[in-house]
C-alpha cells in the first residue's frame, strides 16, 4: 500500500468520524433526544477532561486496564501452553475436541455466579472470569496453528530426533505464530468486555462501575465520557497489538 493510499484511507476515516460527531452535535443541540440521555459533545469532552485531571476517572481507567491486562496475560499463557500440547498430539486432540466444543460456547457471564460463590465480590473473581472468557480465542487459535504445521516439518523433526519441547519451540511455535497472535488480538477485546461486566457486578473501582453509577444517576456527561474512554482503551490496545504482530510476522511480508 502506497503512502498516498494510506493518506486517503486516514482522511476518509477522519471524515466519517467528523460526520458522526456532527450528527451527535446536531441531535443534542436541536433537542432530538433529551440531554438527560444524550449530552452535547462539548459537555462530554469537558466532563472527560475534568474527570481525568481532577476526578477519579484516571484511577478508574488504570484499574480497568490492569484487570484487563493481567487477565489477558493469564489467558494467553494458559491458552498457548494447553493449545500447544493439544495441537501437536494427534491422539489427545480427538479425545478433547468434544469437551472443548462443549465448554467453548459458554459465555463468561454464565460462570460469574459460580466465580462469585468461590471468590466473592473481589478482584480475584474478575481476574478468574476474564482469564476464563478470554482464553478460548488463544487456545483454539493455538490448537489450529499447531495442528496445521506442514507434515514435512514433522518429518524433519523426526529425522533430527527433536523432543516434544524442542519441536514446540523450534518448529511448532514459529509456524503457529500467525494464528496465535490473531487469537491474542481477539482475546484482548474479550478481556476488556468481561472486565467491564465484572466491575459492574462486583462494584470494584473501575470504568465499569463508573459507567454504571453514571447511568443510574442520569449523569449523561459522565456516562458518555466513560464510554468514550473505553473506546480509546480498546483502540490503543488493538493498535499496540497490531504493531507487535507486524513486528513478529515481518518475515511473512513480501520483500520490496
Amino acid at each position: 500500500m502506497t503512502l498516498l493510499q494510506r493518506l486517503r484511507i486516514a482522511l476518509d476515516s477522519l471524515l466519517l468520524l467528523l460526520a458522526i460527531v456532527g450528527l451527535w452535535w446536531l441531535a443534542s443541540h436541536q433537542g432530538w433526544v433529551s440531554r438527560a440521555f444524550l449530552p452535547t459533545p462539548e459537555t462530554t469532552w469537558n466532563t472527560l477532561v475534568r474527570g481525568l485531571s481532577q476526578g477519579d476517572l484516571l484511577a478508574y481507567t488504570g484499574g480497568t486496564v490492569q484487570r484487563m491486562l493481567v487477565g489477558w496475560l493469564l489467558a494467553s499463557l494458559i491458552g498457548i501452553a494447553l493449545g500447544a500440547l493439544i495441537g501437536i498430539s494427534q491422539t489427545i486432540r480427538p479425545w478433547l475436541q468434544p469437551t472443548l466444543e462443549f465448554i467453548r460456547p459458554l459465555p463468561a457471564s454464565a460462570i460469574m455466579p459460580l466465580a462469585i460463590a468461590i471468590f466473592g465480590l473481589s478482584d480475584t473473581m474478575i481476574l478468574f472470569v476474564v482469564a476464563f472468557g478470554s482464553m478460548w480465542p488463544v487456545l483454539l487459535a493455538t490448537i489450529h496453528g499447531f495442528a496445521s504445521v506442514e507434515p514435512r516439518l514433522r518429518e524433519v523433526a523426526t529425522a533430527l530426533q527433536l523432543g516434544r519441547l524442542q519441536f514446540i519451540l523450534k518448529i511448532g511455535l514459529p509456524s503457529a505464530l500467525p494464528d496465535i497472535l490473531a487469537g491474542m488480538r481477539l482475546s484482548m477485546t474479550v478481556a476488556l468486555i468481561i472486565a467491564i461486566v465484572g466491575e459492574m457486578l462486583s462494584s470494584q473501582a473501575g470504568l465499569g462501575q463508573a459507567v454504571l453509577l453514571a447511568a443510574r444517576a442520569f449523569r449523561a456527561g459522565e456516562l458518555f465520557a466513560g464510554i468514550l474512554l473505553l473506546g480509546v482503551v480498546g483502540l490503543v490496545a488493538n493498535l499496540l497489538l497490531a504493531k507487535v504482530e507486524k513486528h513478529f510476522l515481518r518475515w511473512m511480508q513480501p520483500q520490496r
